[in-house]
């Protein structure tokens, strides 16, 4: 079965301190993992996609949200833990989900990618809402649990419930790969 990893917003706006939209040490903790997912993708030929915010300095993501990863800026580029070792092909995104107004589905497509793994910030927001896409394609999905972050320890934690319960997404960890309860 062909996958694909979607590295989700791993970028410097959200990873590095001394941003608007930084997800502290939530998403520190989990860069030595997502490397770890990411060498094994390399080691088993699995695609690597970097799905990162590129946002207009007028987007009306900014309404909820301060200012953040306007397409130009530093705050848009891969963290350097991963862009230097583990290259992938990225793709621009403006909204939560990594497929909505992108061209992602296509490339999935042409690829014949079977099944999606998922990993980056923000657990509550991106990565739920790129999960429900995903399975709302019928892709079979697994979150990497110990590979996700967010702000909020308590809407994380939600997010991981809601996708394994309500979307179908199958909860694993990059050392133990089982369904989590």
């Amino acid at each position: 079965m062909k996958k694909a990893v979607l590295v989700i917003d791993m970028v410097r706006g959200f990873c590095e301190e001394g941003y608007p939209l930084y997800c502290g040490e939530a998403i520190r903790n989990i860069i030595p993992n997502v490397q770890k997912l990411l060498k094994r993708a390399q080691e088993e030929g699995t695609k690597i996609i970097y799905v990162c915010d590129h946002h207009d300095p007028d987007d009306l993501e900014f309404e909820t949200y301060p200012p953040h990863c306007i397409e130009g800026t530093e705050e848009t580029e891969i963290i350097p833990e991963l862009k230097d070792n583990f290259p992938g092909e990225v793709v621009a995104k403006k909204r939560y989900s990594v497929f909505y107004n992108t061209d992602l589905d296509e490339i999935l497509k042409q690829e014949g990618i079977e099944k999606i793994l998922i990993c980056g910030v923000c657990t509550d927001i991106c990565v739920m809402h790129s999960t429900a896409d995903a399975r709302n394609r019928d892709y079979p999905v697994e979150v990497y649990e110990d590979c996700v972050a967010s702000f909020n320890e308590e809407a994380h934690r939600f997010a991981l419930k809601h996708m394994n319960k309500s979307l179908g997404a199958e909860l694993v960890r990059i050392g133990k790969e089982q369904r989590s309860e």
